[in-house]
């Protein structure tokens, strides 16, 4: 038989409320307007993609394991009903956090088995060197991203956005969510990135909308 086209890919996209200092973070606008803009722009690649869920968390360890805990949720035949690759889809899970003194856009490898939050969280928790995971080992213990990051940057570089890979998630909320991302990602084989994006005062919302657009299409690649 010949083959019946690409794979189609279901993306969950996740945003943060306000925390310490950013009273109005971007990625909950982003995450929260993007299938409207998507619908409104009419982007032409986005019938290749189900964009199955964008969900703005609140920046706090326990919503962030509420939002996995809901997520593995089993609907009694040991199958996962929100995030099941069904019909042969590639899942991707795709994390956005505000990088308050960056005028640029971050592209990130990985993150590291360590919560130490500089400030706590919005529900008060402030960890310091604790293991995310403790089987997973100490907090030395990483994990990288499956996706082609370096091909990810070159494509948004083409479209014109000062973007760049970043090897440190940092260590507050953004590199929680994401290694439970990518640990998840792992055991499912599915796959995560996560990305940072500036205040809306260094890059305004219209060019970061068309970079989130961007971002979706580079990941169809």
């Amino acid at each position: 038989m010949g083959s019946e086209g690409p794979i189609p890919i279901k993306i969950h996209i996740t945003g943060f409320k306000k925390f310490h200092g950013v009273p109005n973070n971007p990625t909950e606008t982003i995450v929260s307007n993007l299938k409207g803009y998507i619908k409104r722009r009419g982007v032409p690649f986005s019938t290749r993609f189900n964009l199955a869920s964008c969900t703005v968390l609140e920046a706090a360890g326990d919503g962030i394991l509420s939002f996995f805990s809901n997520m593995l949720e089993d609907n009694g035949n040991g199958l996962l009903t929100d995030c099941s690759d069904s019909n042969n889809e590639q899942v991707v899970w795709l994390h956005f956090g505000a990088s308050a003194g960056s005028s640029k856009f971050f592209v990130e490898r990985q993150a590291i088995n360590e919560a130490s939050f500089l400030f706590p969280d919005e529900y008060g928790w402030q960890p310091q060197k604790l293991t995310i995971f403790s089987e997973d080992g100490g907090t030395y213990r990483t994990r990288q991203t499956t996706c082609p990051i370096e091909m990810i940057v070159k494509h948004l570089e083409q479209k014109g956005f000062d973007v760049a890979v970043s090897n440190d998630a940092d260590r507050f909320v953004c590199n929680y969510i994401y290694y439970h991302s990518l640990r998840f990602a792992e055991q499912r084989g599915h796959k995560s990135l996560f990305v940072h994006v500036p205040l809306f005062s260094k890059i305004d919302e219209d060019i970061q909308m068309e970079f989130t657009a961007s971002l979706l299409e580079a990941l169809l690649q």
